[in-house]
């Protein structure tokens, strides 16, 4: 009998690179993650590709999968819906192998309900004045949307209580070997490995 896969979350306030730090994670060869692609209705950045960043569905589409409950979280966030199909993280973990979801603060609490025993992991920037700097530099938020995501942001970063571990994305390489760490050392967690090793005990 294998062990079950670990569900990863890793979420944070809007701007803090949570997408930037998912694809050096996941650009490293030694990793055995599988990374969950989210849906959004929101239009693709430049250099984006439908099915490998996100799935870009019109909102008529996601509402369908919302009603149809296809969505293991879904959240609007400054007028755009984001969500998780359920079917592939399900089938993955109970395969064995690890799901790595990268999600909004709203989401990881939906999936927190769900899935208890999860591992979730809240990224911090360094400051709130970097933070809105990430966000101008990416030259696609108006200045009333920039205030916007800050404001929602400083009410994520309330929500950090709900998260297992707090990273700092101060250099992204810093900010992965945490993470992987993190990893490493929730598969050796007592409560995950002891029924494995009690049925030794059983062996005749």
């Amino acid at each position: 009998m294998h062990e079950k896969g670990l569900l990863i979350v890793l979420s944070g306030p809007s701007g803090v690179g949570k997408g930037t730090v998912r694809k050096a994670i996941f650009s490293q060869p030694d990793l055995d993650f599988k990374y969950s692609i989210s849906m959004t209705t929101r239009t693709p950045r430049e250099g984006e590709v439908d099915g490998v960043d996100y799935f870009f569905k019109t909102r008529e589409e996601f509402e369908l999968l919302i009603e149809q409950g296809k969505l293991l979280e879904y959240a609007e966030f400054v007028g755009n819906y984001y969500g998780t199909p359920v079917d592939y993280v399900q089938e993955t973990l109970d395969s064995g192998k690890d799901v790595f979801l990268e999600i909004e603060v709203q989401g990881a609490r939906q999936v927190r309900e769900k899935f208890p025993d999860g591992l979730f992991i809240f990224l911090m920037p360094p400051s709130l004045s970097e933070l809105k700097n990430r966000i101008v530099t990416r030259g696609t938020e108006t200045e009333e949307i920039i205030n916007n995501r800050l404001n929602v942001a400083k009410e994520e970063i309330e929500m950090m209580h709900l998260y297992d571990y707090v990273v700092e994305n101060d250099q992204i390489e810093l900010a992965c070997e945490r993470i992987k760490a993190i990893v490493v050392a929730e598969h050796c967690r007592r409560e995950r490995l002891e029924p494995k090793y009690l049925k030794m005990l059983e062996v005749k």
